[in-house]
């Protein structure tokens, strides 16, 4: 025991030296705050225990976990953990594309250097990012898709992207790709051994490369780590190299990503594209009887359910829309059975899977949340999310094994006073051992940041156009107040789009309004010098906005969740609607407004003004202590004029030119 001790001292000793020379500039407040971080980091790995892990903007958490696993690997041997050159690897799991590359081009290169040049490794750290087949080229079946197309019209950019790929292999890395091509050149789900063209195959390099025994760090994202649990869990061959410490980044997207990977859903693309490959193995019929009777099925359900745009509607048992799907269910079974061998393997798998999610609906499995919404030819798609998402992941992540060790961090992780909700959707409420920790931001928002809770708002009803016109005219105020510099973040594209109607010819200053993935349009606005950004949806996170570039942040409404099939299959679990919204719906409130609000001070020199324009959040309003719960603690201004003064404050001359 008392070389336990004496190891994990020193480990704690090495994490100061490599935060020094890591940041030399850095404040005394934020490396204190980054070194307190990582030992608690340490410690859990080090102890083989599972953390929940709060981290505020700019404390730098990337760096503490992978320095923290860097010394696990370190000082493992010495702590009775086994033989450092048999280790297993990590696993660092994220949500965003963005991030796993950071990580891999810019994190762990830096790292790497600094703790060769200290001598605290020996060896540069190794990484690869992990992804699904369906993230990389089949060689084969792309020649064969290049020679269908080669004398047939298409979009120059589409052809130009889908030929550059004989040199570029992972298809996230070339723009301009179509969704179709996309899916007629990866990978497929089940790769024949058979192939001609298997010894020459990149995505096989790819893996040998990545199972090397110098792979330190494995980086996925989190469909990837689910789909990996559940090879496990299920006795398939894992995806991932075997491994004992996991690192869950951006770890309040892990419970969506499990609706997605442990759901069924069923559209008419995926029906075409079944076809499409029944017709490449001269099943034109076939193709043929699965196109005509799947469309029919899905035009009556469509036509049995009023589903609104962009909405989620619960599917409801009408007769037309279960005879349909059973025909569809029926069709199926036909097929497969007269197909048999003479298609490949994967193709009767995709058949079996259609049929599935037919059977679901059909029988009403309770097990699921049946639920529907259009695709762009506004014929419903068939979706089923499982309702034991937080069992799965208890029984597919945390019950896995002993030894195991795993962080889970996040911005959003405590809602409120605590970690209660994030407990439960990830399949952690009533383990033992868990533990807690919260690193606040080093920022000074006290400072350098101003909320304002206008009391002037009026009672609107929601989706009017006195709504509307009250926003626009509150907005307008903070725009000129504030010189432009503004980022409006709004929960309703309705609303947004009404106030950018009413706005866009009366502001001085350059507008622009991002729409759903609008990627160019958010770098469009990261060169004006004083424009406002109107936003919604992706822009709630994941956007970076630092300096005088956005200096006011206008919340127009406390981010509730929309209604929808699943949560209200949820609140069914409740005895009173009360416990739910104060269980469920305020908490997770909490955590987006957290994520909005992360987007107004980036860096220790940055100044904002942030506003919210809901009743329910100022002073004496329903939800105004939730608000200020969630939020880090700084004044409080109720009058436009003190949002002026606050800003002719604190920037220069040159702020107004």
């Amino acid at each position: 025991m008392f070389y336990k001790v004496e190891y994990q001292k020193r480990a704690h000793q090495e994490v100061e030296k490599i935060f020094r020379v890591l940041f030399p500039e850095q404040g005394l407040a934020v490396r204190e705050e980054q070194i307190r971080l990582c030992h608690e980091m340490l410690d859990t790995l080090l102890g083989e225990q599972i953390a929940l892990c709060d981290a505020g903007v700019g404390i730098g958490k990337t760096y503490a976990y992978l320095i923290a696993c860097v010394l696990l690997r370190k000082y493992s041997m010495l702590t009775g953990r086994g033989n450092p050159l048999e280790q297993r690897p990590v696993v660092v799991s994220t949500s965003s594309i963005a991030l796993q590359k950071a990580i891999l081009t810019e994190y762990i290169p830096f790292l790497s250097r600094v703790l060769l040049e200290q001598g605290i490794v020996q060896s540069p750290l190794r990484a690869v990012v992990r992804k699904g087949k369906e993230h990389f080229v089949c060689d084969n079946r792309l020649e064969q898709r290049i020679e269908a197309i080669r004398h047939k019209q298409k979009n120059a950019a589409q052809k130009e992207a889908l030929l550059s790929l004989r040199k570029q292999y992972d298809m996230d890395s070339v723009k301009n790709l179509s969704g179709f091509d996309r899916r007629l050149v990866c990978v497929p789900k089940f790769c024949p051994r058979e192939c001609p063209g298997r010894q020459m195959c990149r995505y096989q390099r790819y893996l040998e490369e990545s199972r090397k025994r110098d792979v330190f760090i494995q980086i996925c994202n989190h469909n990837y780590l689910l789909a990996d649990a559940y090879h496990r869990a299920e006795g398939y061959k894992p995806l991932l190299a075997d491994y004992r410490t996991l690192i869950v980044d951006e770890a309040h997207k892990l419970p969506e990503a499990a609706r997605q990977m442990f759901g069924k859903n069923l559209c008419m693309d995926d029906i075409r594209e079944i076809a499409y490959y029944l017709e490449r193995e001269h099943q034109k019929e076939e193709a043929r009887i699965l196109r005509t009777v799947m469309h029919g099925a899905l035009h009556v359900v469509g036509a049995e359910h009023r589903i609104g745009k962009g909405i989620r509607e619960t599917f409801h048992d009408t007769t037309n829309s279960v005879v349909s799907l059973w025909e569809g269910v029926e069709m199926l079974e036909f097929l497969l059975e007269k197909l048999g061998r003479s298609v490949p393997k994967w193709i009767w798998n995709r058949l079996e899977e259609a049929k599935d999610v037919l059977e679901c609906f059909c029988s009403s499995d309770e097990n699921y949340v049946r639920y529907l919404h259009l695709d762009t030819e506004q014929l419903p798609v068939l979706c089923a999310a499982s309702r034991e998402i937080p069992g799965l992941l208890r029984k597919m992540l945390w019950n896995r094994e002993e030894g195991m060790s795993a962080i889970l961090t996040s911005g959003t992780l405590k809602a409120g006073t605590g970690f209660l909700r994030t407990r439960q959707i990830t399949g952690l409420e009533g383990r033992a051992g868990v533990q807690e920790y919260v690193a606040e931001s080093p920022f000074s928002y006290e400072k350098n940041c101003l909320l304002y809770l206008p009391k002037t708002l009026d009672h609107c009803r929601r989706g009017s156009r006195e709504e509307a016109v009250m926003v626009a005219n509150h907005i307008h105020s903070l725009i000129c107040s504030t010189y432009g510099h503004t980022l409006v973040l709004f929960t309703s594209y309705t609303l947004m789009g009404s106030v950018y109607q009413i706005l866009r010819d009366s502001l001085p200053f350059p507008m622009v309004e991002v729409w759903r993935h609008s990627q160019e349009e958010i770098l469009r606005f990261k060169t004006m010098e004083n424009g406002v950004l109107f936003a919604a949806g992706s822009c709630w996170e994941g956007v970076d906005f630092p300096g005088d570039m956005v200096s006011s942040l206008i919340i127009v409404k406390l981010p509730f969740a929309v209604p929808d099939p699943i949560s209200e299959a949820e609140k069914e679990t409740y005895d009173s609607l009360e416990s739910y919204i104060q269980s469920i719906i305020v908490p997770d409130m909490q955590k987006k407004l957290r994520q909005g609000f992360g987007r107004a001070i980036r860096t220790e020199t940055d100044t904002c003004v942030v506003s919210i324009l809901d009743i329910r959040a100022v002073k004496g309003g329903k939800y105004h202590e939730d608000a200020m719960c969630a939020l880090p603690s700084c004044r409080i201004a109720e009058e436009l004029k003190e949002v002026q003064d606050f800003i002719r404050s604190r920037k220069g001359v040159e702020y107004y030119l």
